[in-house]
């Protein structure tokens, strides 16, 4: 799990797109609008996001939703401060 996290947070363009839905639910397109890439860049970034579990989704019609995923930041932080204190 470690990994994968480490891996999508390492990119630019993912930790944006992290700081967007930190705030407020975001569909694809309201993401996509604030970079200058193709949409189907930002929907790679959002599938490493997704395969990462830092964000999910959920199905509204014909839009996916995209919201952060606090628990695995949670769970990152836990495991960083256990690797600090030892």
């Amino acid at each position: 799990m470690l990994n994968k996290t480490i891996a999508a947070l390492s990119d630019p363009t993912r930790r944006k797109i992290l700081e967007l839905l930190k705030t407020e639910t975001l569909n694809a397109g309201e993401i996509a609008s604030n970079f200058n890439i193709s949409k189907p860049s930002i929907s790679h970034h959002l599938s490493i996001l997704k395969n990462s579990d830092l964000i999910s989704s959920v199905r509204d019609g014909q839009e996916i939703i995209y919201s952060l995923n606090v628990t695995v930041f949670d769970e990152v932080a836990v495991l960083l401060i256990e690797f600090f204190r030892k």
